[in-house]
């Protein structure tokens, strides 16, 4: 027997793309919780900072306030003076206003990272909510502003170089995951391989212990199932070279039938025919002598007796060989008759009235071997007294039915005897069917169907 499968890729992803896929997804969690963490822990940060400076800023601012309102004229000339030299205060801008709301003052632009911003969404999304604050210095109006634009900044730079590392991790990370991923997936890849080549037919792989337990127990399940289609394409093997053998010994014993049958028909036979014209010449010649005369009728009749007796032999060593020219119902007519002067203990109805045209002779071959095999059984086997043997054609079928009323099979199936096997071998040979039935009223009944062709069919 010869084992074929075809192993195909199935639909869907592999197992490590699935892996990757949930370690990808497990990352972007956790980036996506620590962003949100790290958002609001700065933002929270930022929001410190420029409260603390503008505490600073403002404990200034009202000492230099006090001071303007104390000094008059003087001390208003005086806290522009400051302003001017001071510029921008810890991160907050200044401005002041006159008595009619005109902007006298601003403080410059910062110089640390100048000219540089965060992108307004990332300023957006860190900047707190931070009051401004305006202080009455006479007829003036200072307004302080705070400004967190260089503090988004820095975080902003941090982000940057934060995401090349990131990146760098990541590409390490995918690396190192991969490389532990084939080494972890290495046993599959082994697995599918060998599974491959079994899909080829051959089993002669083994697959090694693995340390992990439910790879190891796959692969020691591989193992026994090698192990058990080996052992089933050796008893195949070893059992079609027994069939192979049988056949060639069926057909040796075939042909050596054929020549004994022959030798039987050509020399005994001939030589009993012989025997029986001399005696016949003898009687004609010697009425007058009784002695002799009786002699020969004795000669003539045991003669009689031994081609009976040879015609029986060869009807045995090839019942097949006269249905070329006879019926096959004659054929089976002929054998039943025979047997049944074997076995006059054992009543022989026949039902042939439908057959009467020929039949290949390979076919009549086949439906006399199973002939002589199911009547050989029920006269060793069956202790049957009646045996009914029917031959009838079924639409494109010869049926052949042998039942008895003998004591049957003992159990629910045929027995595998020999010449049960035999008969088997020639049905399936012809692509027939063969059935074992026991009766309820007892006995066996042996049915066999075999494809039928006429002779006009042949080419």
């Amino acid at each position: 027997m010869n084992v074929r499968f075809r192993l195909s890729s199935p639909a869907g992803i592999s197992l490590r793309s699935r892996v990757v896929l949930v370690l990808t997804a497990l990352l972007v969690l956790v980036l996506v919780v620590g962003s949100i963490t790290w958002v609001r822990e700065t933002r929270h940060a930022i929001q410190e900072e420029i409260q603390a400076a503008t505490r600073v800023a403002e404990q200034w601012l009202i000492v230099l306030v006090d001071e303007t309102v104390r000094d008059g004229d003087e001390g208003l000339a005086r806290l522009m003076s400051h302003l001017s030299a001071v510029g921008r205060v810890r991160a907050n801008q200044l401005e002041v206003f006159g008595p009619e709301g005109e902007l006298r003052y601003v403080s410059p632009a910062p110089t640390y990272k100048a000219g540089r911003f965060a992108p307004s969404w990332f300023a957006e999304l860190l900047t707190p909510e931070l009051a401004t604050r305006d202080y009455a210095a006479g007829e003036l109006q200072i307004r302080m502003v705070p400004d967190a634009s260089r503090a988004v900044l820095d975080a902003w730079d941090n982000v940057v170089a934060g995401f090349g590392w990131a990146c760098a991790l990541l590409v390490f990370g995918w690396v190192v995951s991969r490389a532990a991923l084939d080494r972890a997936l290495a046993p599959l890849a082994q697995i599918r391989d060998a599974l491959v080549r079994g899909a080829e037919g051959d089993f002669q792989t083994r697959l090694p212990a693995y340390p992990v337990a439910e790879v190891d127990l796959l692969a020691r399940s591989y193992n026994r199932l090698a192990d058990s289609l080996d052992s089933t394409r050796a008893q195949n093997a070893r059992l079609e070279q027994d069939q192979a053998f049988s056949r060639e010994l069926h057909a040796r014993l075939e042909e050596e039938r054929r020549v004994i049958a022959r030798e039987l028909h050509d020399e005994l036979g001939q030589s009993i025919t012989a025997v029986r014209a001399i005696a016949g010449a003898i009687m004609q010649r010697s009425e007058q002598l009784p002695p002799i005369h009786g002699s020969a009728q004795a000669i003539l009749a045991m003669t009689g007796q031994m081609q009976d007796g040879v015609r029986s032999i060869l009807q045995r060593l090839r019942p097949g060989s006269a249905v070329a020219d006879v019926a096959i119902a004659d054929a089976v007519r002929d054998y039943c008759s025979l047997w049944s002067n074997h076995h006059p203990g054992v009543q022989v109805v026949l039902d042939l009235a439908t057959l009467n045209a020929p039949v290949p002779e390979k076919l009549a071959l086949t439906v006399l071997r199973l002939l002589q095999e199911s009547l050989t059984n029920v006269a060793r086997h069956a202790g049957a007294t009646q045996v009914e043997v029917s031959l009838k054609r079924i639409g494109a079928m010869l049926e052949l039915r042998v039942r008895d009323n003998g004591r049957g099979f003992s159990g629910a199936a045929a027995p595998d005897r020999f010449g049960v096997l035999g008969m088997r071998e020639r049905v399936s040979e012809l692509h027939g069917e063969l059935y074992f039935e026991s009766p309820p009223s007892g006995g066996l009944s042996v049915c066999a169907r075999l494809p039928h062709r006429d002779r006009t069919q042949e080419t």
